[in-house]
């Protein structure tokens, strides 16, 4: 009988064939953990969105696209507004 693989071994095989899967991959990862820190900071800071735009001046909606994981249009402006509302500060690093 063969071999179960990992899952994770297999997305990275994937991955390795494919750099603009592993480039899609990447995107799609770094929108989705955005939303979910906006979202995280937000709820321990017990707001609801249109709470958090009136506190950086803007609106809802933006808030709520900014917490949508498929969302890609990101601004550091908006995300240091966030920031700053919650009492917190915004790193930006570069790794490999």
């Amino acid at each position: 009988m063969a071999r179960t693989r990992n899952f994770a071994d297999v997305i990275r095989a994937k991955m390795a064939a494919n750099p603009e899967l592993a480039e899609a991959i990447e995107n799609e990862s770094f929108n989705s953990d955005i939303a979910e820190k906006v979202y995280q900071l937000r709820k321990e800071a017990r707001l609801t969105q249109k709470q958090l735009a009136e506190l950086i001046g803007t609106q809802q909606s933006v808030i709520s696209r900014i917490e949508d994981a498929d969302y890609d249009g990101h601004s550091l402006s908006i995300l240091r507004r966030i920031a700053r509302a919650l009492g917190k500060k915004l790193l930006i690093a570069f790794t490999t």
